[in-house]
């Protein structure tokens, strides 16, 4: 599903245009990434839990050379499943 698909899909769901369901969907990635980047942990309960862990640097290799490549540390988003959600995708 790619972003225009989901705000239409949000709109119809919500009987809202589509414009108003765009930057409802914009406030919510703005406002996850906002509480990610302060608290490093946003829970949704049914939905899911984000999260941020730091992934350390490490060693490489490039597919087409075969040359050795250092990966520098970072932080990454990691999301995990409620109950809820995974219950409504495995059935």
């Amino acid at each position: 599903m790619t972003k225009a698909e989901l705000i239409a899909v949000m709109a119809e769901g919500a009987a809202v245009t589509k414009a108003t369901a765009a930057k409802t969907l914009e406030g919510f990635t703005a406002a996850v990434a906002k509480e990610l980047k302060k608290s490093g942990k946003l829970g949704l309960v049914g939905f899911g839990t984000f999260s941020v862990v730091k992934r350390k640097a490490r060693e490489g290799r490039n597919p087409q050379t075969g040359k050795k490549i250092k990966i520098a540390a970072k932080k990454v988003v990691k999301f995990k499943a409620g109950k809820a959600l995974a219950d409504k995708v495995n059935k």
